[in-house]
């Protein structure tokens, strides 16, 4: 009986290894696609009217320094979010957890 449960707990021990290791890899190769993507937008962007890429960046920053202002700042009293306030600070948030993901697992991708 002690054996049985031995060799269960090692096959265990294995199927998570080999799952966090596949699941590591994937996220890796995610990382590389989101950064080539986000790379690949961008030349075709500057490549199409710098001046177009740069007013859209410069729109995209004040959006996105909206949002931080309004995630960062709070709702009023007895009031959520609502409107431009709600959209830029998912957009926000959306942006910082896209930069963390990228910093944790772009950093490792053999891409760079």
């Amino acid at each position: 009986m002690g054996v049985r449960r031995v060799a269960k707990g090692v096959g265990d021990f294995l199927v998570e290894t080999v799952g966090e290791a596949v699941a590591e890899v994937l996220l890796s190769l995610l990382a590389c696609a989101v950064l080539g993507a986000l790379a690949l937008i961008a030349y075709l962007s500057w490549s199409f009217s710098p001046r177009l890429t740069l007013a859209g960046a410069g729109l995209l920053s004040l959006a996105l320094a909206h949002g931080a202002w309004s995630t960062f700042r709070g709702p009023g009293k007895g009031r959520g979010r609502r409107g431009l306030a709600a959209v830029t600070s998912f957009a926000f948030f959306l942006t910082a957890a896209t930069a963390l993901f990228l910093m944790f697992y772009a950093t490792d991708c053999g891409c760079l």
